[in-house]
Parts: structure tokens; sequence; C-alpha cells
């Protein structure tokens, strides 16, 4: 099979292409490309393909029916693009452009090799939160549902005002635009669709390091404690075993504090959380907004409503309302091969019982059991306080390899 050419095309269109690439298209059978691109070449001879959603009948029509063919794409094809899937399917060539990333850093006179990049385009929103939490220089590459405006709206809501926002519009074309905006005047401005959003640290916003302090939640009013005190809850999601791409569930969320830091942690996964209580939904609500982690909390009774999550690398069960067994069975069945369960248990008789499910399911289980007191002063001297004890039961599956 003849390899096919996959060129990059900047805003501009044919203008800045070199003649030889001018030539081949010229010279081929077949033209792909979308729309806007496709329309670059009007007095084209042989036979288009638009790209739309339909890469798998594009790859069957390109295998099955050999043409010389030029694929057209934007910018670089391999950033974001469709050479990253092509190249894998069929023999190409690719010949890339500027992308859009390397003109706006351009236009703002900064450096890019140290910014984070993180593509909307096509992609759900859910997540950005924790993941740009911090970081100086973010490349945001949008689309015309994940726009600058709805993007300032996210970030506002997050109380993340330290970023100023670089738009750059339709970069290399004769209508270019390029602005410095804050967020809230992101918010109520209007773009081109074809833009990108760069968005720069000014000032430092707040941070937090693992095991966050228990006063620094939301909780209940009056009745303040039922939270995952912070020496357990960094025990437990140590024994979690997370990386940055972990898919976790805490299941009894309550407040959120696990569920948060574990957040803070699988930045690139995603973290899913059940509570049955309304009330509680609202704090962990709140407290997500306050520590800047966006990700999916369900109002529910598990096990019911965890068929609509991911399989998880790992599971954090902190609350059950008596359907443990149960939830067992579901952790069990769905855990990803090398995850963990992390039960916390207050009695003996949770103990028991989640050792015992744990067991019928064929997973071997560690306990630890976690006493902790903490200082208190009385007068001028020092006293200790103990928090309830906390069985710490961590599981995996048994290797029976």
């Amino acid at each position: 099979m003849e390899r096919m050419k996959l060129i990059g095309i900047g805003a501009d269109g044919a203008a800045s292409l070199p003649t030889l690439y001018k030539q081949w298209i010229d010279e081929s059978e077949r033209l792909v490309g979308g729309e806007r691109q496709l329309s670059f070449f009007p007095y084209y001879r042989g036979e288009k393909i638009v790209i739309r959603n339909n890469l798998t009948s594009l790859l069957a029509t390109l295998i099955s029916e050999p043409k010389k063919t030029v694929i057209l794409a934007s910018g670089d094809p391999m950033f974001y693009g469709i050479g990253s899937y092509l190249a894998k399917k069929v023999p190409i060539e690719v010949y890339p452009s500027v992308s859009s990333l390397q003109w706006a850093f351009a236009k703002m006179g900064e450096s890019w090799h140290d910014a984070y990049i993180v593509s909307l385009h096509g992609r759900m929103m859910k997540g950005l939160a924790q993941r740009i939490d911090g970081k100086e220089k973010v490349a945001v590459l949008t689309d015309d549902t994940n726009d600058p405006r709805a993007i300032a709206s996210y970030l506002l809501s997050y109380g993340m005002t330290e970023y100023e926002a670089f738009v750059g519009e339709n970069l290399g074309g004769e209508n270019e635009r390029c602005r410095l905006l804050t967020l809230e005047e992101m918010k109520d401005a209007s773009f081109a669709p074809l833009n990108i959003v760069i968005l720069r640290r000014t000032n430092k916003g707040p941070s937090w390091t693992f095991g966050i302090n228990d006063e620094e939640f939301w909780q209940r009013k009056p009745e303040k404690g039922l939270i995952t005190k912070k020496e357990v809850r960094v025990l437990s999601l140590q024994s979690l075993r997370l990386h940055e791409k972990s898919v976790v569930w805490d299941i009894g969320t309550c407040t959120g504090s696990v569920a948060i830091e574990a957040a803070k942690i699988a930045r690139e996964g995603a973290v899913f959380a059940i509570e049955k209580n309304v009330y509680d939904i609202e704090i962990c609500q709140k407290n997500m907004k306050k520590f800047r982690t966006d990700f999916t909390l369900v109002h529910g009774r598990a096990p019911e409503h965890l068929e609509q999550f991911p399989d998880p690398d790992a599971v954090f069960i902190g609350g059950t309302s008596g359907s443990l067994q149960d939830i067992i069975a579901e952790c069990c069945t769905r855990l990803k091969k090398g995850g963990r369960i992390v039960i916390n248990a207050v009695t003996v008789e949770t103990l028991y019982e989640a050792v015992d499910a744990l067991r019928s399911h064929g997973y071997a289980a560690d306990i630890l059991l976690a006493q902790v007191s903490r200082s208190k002063p009385i007068l001028q001297l020092t006293r200790f306080e103990a928090l309830n004890p906390i069985y710490i039961i961590s599981a995996w599956k048994r290797d029976t390899e």
C-alpha cells in the first residue's frame, strides 16, 4: 500500500504551503480533510472526502480503495490531531505545520516547553480543576462547547482567580486576534470559533499538603466529627496505593475528605464518590469547590449506582449503611487487576464481616488498628485525647496463577 501524505495546514490555507506540498496535492487522486481544510482547494479535481465523526469508515475506505491520497489536518497533525490515530493504522508520511500552541506562545513572547497542555476538544471539562491547580502556565485546546467563556466560568466557580488568560483567535490567518484578559473579562467576551486559551498564573493561589487538617473541611453543624480523621485518612490513602491516573471509588464519602485528597493524587485519573445523605452531599460540594477538586458525586445508597462508574483501580469504603457484603461483592467483581480495596471499620463485628466477605471472593487482607491520640493543652500543661480506634482493612486479589 502506497504511503499517504498527511499535511498540516495553517489558518491561512494554501498560502503558506511549500510548492512541493501543493504539487503533491495537485497530483493526488484523493484529498481528505475537514470542511475548512478542503475549502482551501475549491478547484481540486480528484475525489474529496470530508472528515467528520467517521474515522472508522474513513479508515476502511482508505484501506479497501487504495489511491494516491493526501490528508489535510490543522497545524501539527501529531499534536492532539488525527496523525497519531492514522499512524497506527496505515502507512503515512507526516508533514507538520506550526501548531496553534506554538503560534499562541510566540504571540505572547513566552516559552512553551514548560507549559502544561490539556485538550478539551471533544472532551469533558470534568476534572480540569485538580489537573491544572498550581500550574504556572496552562495551554487549553478548546471546542465549540468548551470555549473561552465556558472555561472562564468554570475556573471562577473554583475561585481560581490567580490566572489571567491569553486568547489567540484565527492564529496565522488574516482575521487573527490576540487578547490578554482577566477571567471575568473572558467570561463575558465573544470569540471566533478557532481559538486557543493560555492561562498564566499571576499570583500564588491557595495550596494544601497531603493530610489536610480536619478543621479546614466544611463539616456538619452542630455535630462535627463525620469526617475521616486526618491521621486515619493518610493511612487509608497510603494503603490505596494511588497513582496519577488512578480511577478511584469513594463509597460513603460524607464530607468528601478522602475523595478530595485522592483527586489531588490521581490528577490525571478520575474519582467517583457516592453518599446517601443529601445534607452531606451539599457539604461535600462546598468542600470540592474550596479544595479545587472536580470529581463525580452521586446521591444514593451503594451498591446502587455503582454500575454507572468505570471499573476502579482503588476503592475506599467509609460507610455502607448495612449493605457491606453487597458492596464488597460489587467491588471485588469490578476491581482492576492489581487494585486495592480499603475499608474503615469502627466495630469488631464490621471487621469480621468485611474480612469474611473479602476472603469469600478470593481476596487477601491486612488489618491495621489505628489508635491515635492528639495533644490538648490543660492550663500550662499538655494532655492527650484519644480518637476512636479504627480498623483499616487493606485487601487485594490473591495471586492464583
